[in-house]
């Protein structure tokens, strides 16, 4: 892959499957780093959480992407088995009184699973762009 003045030229990509990594791969990174996956620079969120309407740099309408909680659910998974597992070792190791597990997992969960949120969104956000794209893209027929 080559960029030229922001432009992609994929004369270096061999196959579909290369050319289709192309596509993925900057649109997951530009959600997980909070920018909009389709062009990259454009911010994704004005808040915390809350999507922009549409991008500010190339005018891509986010509002047609809908990932509803589906991060939510994923990153509380994440963080809870992170947590869990880390908590349990912690137990088995030291034995610490309960109090203790208390002051240090619950804030620790809750500080995760927000420091995870607004990457999880924008990874969201980018993956279902991309699925609404090549479902909307012409079929091969044979």
């Amino acid at each position: 892959m080559i960029e030229h003045d922001g432009q992609v030229e994929f004369s270096s990509a061999r196959g579909p499957r290369s050319r289709a990594d192309l596509l993925v791969w900057p649109a997951v990174r530009a959600g997980l780093m909070g920018r909009c996956p389709a062009c990259g620079r454009g911010p994704l969120f004005e808040g915390f959480l809350k999507r922009r309407a549409s991008c500010e740099a190339c005018g891509f309408d986010l509002d047609a992407v809908e990932t509803g909680d589906g991060a939510a659910t994923f990153i509380m998974q994440i963080a809870g088995f992170l947590v869990g597992f880390s908590a349990l070792a912690v137990e088995i190791a030291f034995s610490p009184p309960i109090w203790l597990h208390l002051i240090v997992w619950l804030p620790l969960t809750a500080g995760l699973a927000l420091a995870l949120m607004r990457p999880g969104k924008g990874l969201m956000t980018a993956l279902q762009m991309l699925r609404q794209r090549s479902d909307d893209s012409p079929r091969e027929t044979r």
